[in-house]
């Protein structure tokens, strides 16, 4: 069994990997009791073989590891990178580098959109991968072969994908589309939390800014908590309980306690101080530090034709450029395309603007139409 269980041979594990032109990498962990993930497995390959890295082995020292990956000599190759990123960030504060994402990669080689490693396994290798073991519980031990030879498999065909999409990408010219994708990957920024920025997870209808002021208040204070005390929010206050918080704007410690669903912990002390402050000071801010709504139902009925029009040429022209969709342009984007907005937007800057946002200019400018052929659609340029 490949697996990493003392430093000594994970030394002499990262030594041989540290040779490597890349290194697979993926990992296994939890998070259903803590806001942080916990690490428990880390799976590597190169082209000599796979390992499993025992995070949770007693006294094991993973520094040659994340010197490793942070080394800038050998690619690292991931799949959906983002999770196993934020992993590695919050427990070293450094992030690898530099680094291969094989979705992304394979989203600008006609895989679609958001393409699932189980997929993308069957397309490149024709094999398919073992499922039996997706919902263990990583954090027991002792693991067993089944669990570890399951593990390995994330990382074992990635090697094989990952040398196909390369080769795709220079052989179509595109290595440089998703350089930008990386780059947004490998910045701190990327996965620093945000407590100010909480409250746009939360499914909020309504477009009063004072509210919206209260509901962001709340969200910073119920993540800071999360945060200081690695609790998933949840466990601080479920949504539904944060929004009632928000409703009923409570002003002191009397009106705090006639709120049900709020744990002990957070009910009094500091905790409850700093919730009250907070709250305070969303009442008290000025106009013009409010929160705006977002009004995606007025602008979508504002713009419905056009949205439409625009959504169909992004579907038109990443059929022909065999590329995903997502990729090239947001909802968000599109949107604000069509309501006039020019400036910051992706889809009118590089490789995007050649794809669609040339074309996405000509049709609101009038220079572009849609035409039917058959039983397929075309678009038709023109002089106005």
């Amino acid at each position: 069994m490949k697996l990493i269980e003392t430093t000594d041979r994970l030394e002499a594990l990262c030594k041989r990997l540290s040779t490597a032109r890349f290194v697979t990498v993926d990992t296994e962990f939890q998070r259903t009791s803590t806001y942080y993930s916990k690490l428990c497995l880390i799976q590597v390959a190169d082209d000599h073989g796979e390992a499993a890295i025992d995070t949770l082995a007693p006294g094991i020292d993973l520094s040659s590891f994340f010197d490793l990956i942070t080394d800038g000599a050998s690619i690292k190759v991931f799949h959906s990178a983002f999770q196993d990123l934020e992993i590695f960030f919050h427990s070293t504060g450094t992030l690898p580098k530099p680094i291969f994402d094989t979705q992304i990669a394979a989203m600008v080689c006609g895989y679609g959109d958001s393409v699932g490693y189980d997929n993308l396994v069957r397309a490149v290798t024709g094999q398919r991968v073992d499922k039996s073991m997706r919902f263990t519980d990583w954090t027991r031990r002792p693991l067993s072969k089944k669990q570890v030879d399951y593990a390995l498999g994330d990382v074992s065909h990635l090697r094989q994908i990952y040398r196909h999409l390369e080769e795709r990408l220079e052989r179509n010219g595109r290595s440089s589309w998703i350089a930008g994708e990386m780059e947004r990957l490998t910045n701190p920024e990327t996965y620093r939390a945000n407590p100010d920025s909480a409250w746009k997870r939360l499914k909020v209808k309504s477009g009063n800014r004072r509210f919206l002021a209260r509901v962001q208040a709340v969200a910073a204070w119920r993540e800071l908590q999360a945060i200081q005390r690695n609790l998933p929010r949840r466990r601080v206050v479920r949504d539904d309980i944060l929004m009632d918080i928000a409703a009923r704007a409570p002003k002191n410690q009397k009106e705090l306690d006639g709120i049900s669903g709020i744990a002990h912990q957070f009910r009094q002390g500091k905790a409850a101080e700093s919730l009250l402050n907070k709250l305070a000071a969303a009442e008290s801010a000025p106009e013009s530090a409010l929160p705006e709504p977002l009004k995606k139902g007025a602008r979508r009925e504002k713009n419905g034709p056009i949205l439409d029009l625009l959504k169909v040429l992004l579907k038109h022209r990443c059929q022909n450029e065999g590329v995903a969709p997502r990729l090239v342009a947001s909802a968000g984007d599109i949107e604000q395309l069509a309501a006039g907005q020019r400036n910051g937007l992706a889809l009118l800057e590089g490789w995007r603007y050649d794809v669609y946002g040339r074309d996405a200019m000509k049709l609101l400018e009038g220079r572009l139409g849609l035409a039917a052929d058959g039983d397929q659609l075309r678009f038709v340029e023109f002089n106005p």
